[in-house]
């Protein structure tokens, strides 16, 4: 079975992560939650590394429940900032917290997070047509800009555009993969 370039073969993880994941259209708040603090966790770094702690993110973010993490605490902070199992960087920790109260504004205001990224595209999926695989869109760069001014951090372009192939909003996957 032939899979997009970038797939490592010999890595379970990647291989499930892609055939499973990658591009598959997601609606569910929590899954788009959960995505957004990985892949702002991810900046910097490779998205192995991010996938390699996957489950202790989501034992040490309460499950990705926005409204716990939009809670959390100085104590909860420092209590992340020691666990070996994630990615410790206070800026990021930060982020996340302040992204899960930025992310309910939105969910208020335009009914569930869901509605507002897809919203962007007319609830479109984008595909890729032409084998050519930018890290940044002028949809990533407005949809970035929009959730800066609103507050959030570790939104840049290029987080954002990789955030969009994760939930599918955009389908990057090759011509020669069996998932195009």
């Amino acid at each position: 079975m032939k899979r997009c370039r970038w797939v490592d073969e010999k890595s379970e993880i990647y291989v499930k992560y892609h055939d499973e994941e990658w591009g598959v259209p997601k609606y569910d708040d929590k899954e788009l939650f959960e995505l957004l603090v990985l892949e702002s966790f991810q900046a910097g770094l490779s998205w192995i590394t991010v996938l390699k702690k996957r489950e202790a993110f989501r034992e040490a973010f309460d499950n990705f429940d926005v409204e716990k993490v939009a809670s959390y605490t100085f104590e909860k902070v420092e209590e992340l900032l020691k666990n070996e199992g994630i990615i410790r960087s206070r800026g990021k920790i930060l982020a996340a917290i302040g992204n899960a109260k930025v992310f309910i504004e939105i969910q208020k205001e335009f009914g569930s997070f869901s509605k507002y990224i897809w919203g962007f595209t007319d609830n479109k999926i984008i595909k890729n047509t032409d084998d050519t695989f930018p890290t940044s869109t002028p949809l990533s760069d407005k949809i970035s800009k929009d959730l800066k001014k609103r507050g959030m951090k570790y939104v840049g372009t290029v987080i954002v555009y990789s955030y969009l192939q994760a939930i599918g909003v955009v389908d990057d996957h090759e011509k020669g993969c069996f998932k195009y």
